[in-house]
């Protein structure tokens, strides 16, 4: 049957002056009023000084009243705990420098920079570039002084050893549980006379009663690395192979995560790695047979709800990727993390 005039016109009534700001469905509505301006106007995204997701600028110091924020994201550029390729000390500026990532999530339905109040507060200030133990106490003050202010931190690494120095501001109040997505555990112990390298955060974080290893899932774990990380089992976090990701199947998967986690306070760590390398050659330590993007995606929009309290992505070294994959997937999957935040317990009961 022929299409109607009537369809046609009506199409045209609705539509032919309509501004991209202008839409039928109230839902989509309310995140084009956020967005667009008058006129069907939207910021450029190429335009304006670049900031982790697009989200406003704050310049801050020890003073600065970070209170009215619900997210603060701010940058880790250290990669002195690197046992691989370094790098990663470039990756808060390689995702600042990403121009397009959201504002809409589609799966979870949220604009997270625009219906909470986020913002980038800029990178750690390190007192060295040489002092690994010195740049760990840095790191945990500054993000002692996001968290007195009963703001969330959400950070960019930077090597995977920052995730220990956060924990001791995150928890420092109780253990926290973890949903952590890597291609490592990343709790093997001290090498060369060195335990607070990347490949050892978890294990000193348990140590030290920052996290709960019961209430902590470790996903897509892989390679010849394996024979280390026997402290994850022992200790009893729950270790969940890339191997098995195909047969379990993700809706199961993140069904045991959110059972293992619970309710309580818990932390998010991504490391790009995860990724299979690829989707994300960039990063220190590359491991065949990861996770796709979709996968990954997936795993973390299946953790909307819970009670997230801070979270990271790190190990993005863009010198080893030339086409800047590795830092544009760094960005989504820290802007799919921010969009938990929005649903977070935490959150919601500020």
């Amino acid at each position: 049957m022929a299409w109607s005039e009537t369809a046609l016109n009506e199409l045209r009534e609705k539509f032919a002056d309509a501004t991209g700001g202008e839409l039928q469905n109230p839902n989509f509505q309310r995140i084009a009023d956020k967005i667009f301006s008058e006129g069907g106007r939207r910021p450029a995204p190429y335009s304006g000084m670049p900031t982790l997701l697009d989200a406003p600028h704050y310049a801050v110091d020890e003073t600065t009243d970070l209170s009215d924020l619900d997210v603060a994201l701010y940058g880790v550029p250290m990669d002195l705990g690197v046992t691989n390729r370094n790098g990663s000390r470039f990756g808060p500026r390689a995702l600042r420098a990403i121009e397009r990532v959201g504002p809409y999530n589609d799966a979870l339905d949220c604009a997270p920079v625009h219906e909470m109040a986020v913002a980038d507060i800029g990178d750690v200030p390190f007192q060295s570039r040489f002092d690994l133990a010195q740049s760990h106490a840095d790191i945990e003050k500054f993000v002692n002084n996001i968290v007195a202010q009963g703001v969330i931190p959400m950070g960019v690494g930077g090597d995977h050893s920052i995730s220990h120095p956060i924990l001791k501001a995150v928890a420092a109040n109780g253990p926290v549980g973890m949903v952590h997505i890597d291609a490592h555990c990343d709790t093997g112990g001290s090498y060369e006379g060195e335990k607070f390298h990347h490949g050892g955060p978890f294990r000193n974080a348990v140590l030290d009663g920052l996290l709960d290893p019961e209430r902590v899932i470790q996903i897509g774990i892989r390679g010849a690395a394996k024979y280390i990380w026997e402290f994850s089992e022992i200790s009893g976090m729950t270790v969940v192979e890339a191997a098995s990701i195909t047969e379990t199947g993700i809706p199961d998967i993140i069904r045991k995560a959110r059972d293992v986690i619970g309710d309580g306070p818990t932390y998010f760590s991504f490391d790009i790695d995860s990724l299979d390398p690829a989707f994300a050659p960039g990063t220190g330590t590359p491991e065949v047979g990861g996770l796709t993007t979709r996968e990954a995606m997936a795993l973390i929009r299946g953790m909307k709800g819970a009670n997230f309290v801070g979270g990271d992505v790190v190990e993005v070294a863009p010198a080893y990727d030339p086409t800047t994959n590795t830092a544009q997937n760094g960005a989504q999957m820290f802007f799919e993390i921010l969009s938990l935040m929005q649903f977070s317990p935490h959150r919601t009961s500020k």
